[in-house]
């Protein structure tokens, strides 16, 4: 039985929302309409056209659609990841033939699984290499939790130094008023 996988939200929000946006389309028009008007050619290793990148969905065509968003995601390092798919049960949890064991996720013992891979988008001209993953996430973030906990130390170091500076304000601090008083001639104390 193949296990349901979802292509939306695997963008960013606010790629989504904002960095990514479709031309305006005119009434009367199509998003296609539009896109041959400004001249839009399909790469070449397309193969379909930017207007017809989802055929079920129609608001995730053009440079709204989502596997478009992920893949013109600039990577920082040369070495990166990039989202595919999700795996979303929450459209089958009602009907009969859901099996529970999926319910969080995808089961490791006694489950195989098969993956069918088509390559469309040539890497080898410049000694790329692809492969897959399957990995979860955590309440902290990806595959490595160190940066989740760096971050958590780091405010927690922020805030403890804080509490010190802000009772050695208070304890040792000098007012508004002793501070308009100090003159050239005031001694440190």
């Amino acid at each position: 039985k193949p296990v349901q996988v979802s292509r939306y939200d695997i963008a960013w929000k606010s790629d989504r929302e904002q960095k990514f946006r479709n031309p305006d389309v005119p009434d009367g028009k199509s998003l296609e309409d539009v896109f041959k008007e400004a001249g839009a050619v399909r790469p070449r290793d397309w193969r379909q056209d930017v207007w017809e990148l989802d055929t079920e969905r129609a608001s995730n065509n053009g440079f709204q659609n989502e596997d478009l968003i992920v893949w013109m995601r600039a990577a920082a390092l040369p070495n990166f990841r990039k989202l595919y798919r999700r795996v979303d049960h929450t459209n089958e949890l009602g009907k009969p033939e859901f099996n529970t064991d999926f319910r969080d996720g995808l089961p490791v013992k006694g489950y195989n699984y098969r993956l069918k891979i088509d390559y469309r988008f040539r890497v080898a001209k410049f000694q790329g290499t692809k492969s897959v993953i399957i990995s979860t996430t955590s309440l902290l973030g990806g595959r490595n939790p160190f940066l989740g906990i760096a971050y958590i130390v780091v405010g927690c170091i922020c805030f403890l130094l804080g509490i010190v500076f802000l009772f050695i304000h208070l304890r040792y601090g000098r007012t508004t008023q002793e501070m308009m008083n100090i003159s050239p001639r005031t001694p440190y104390s």
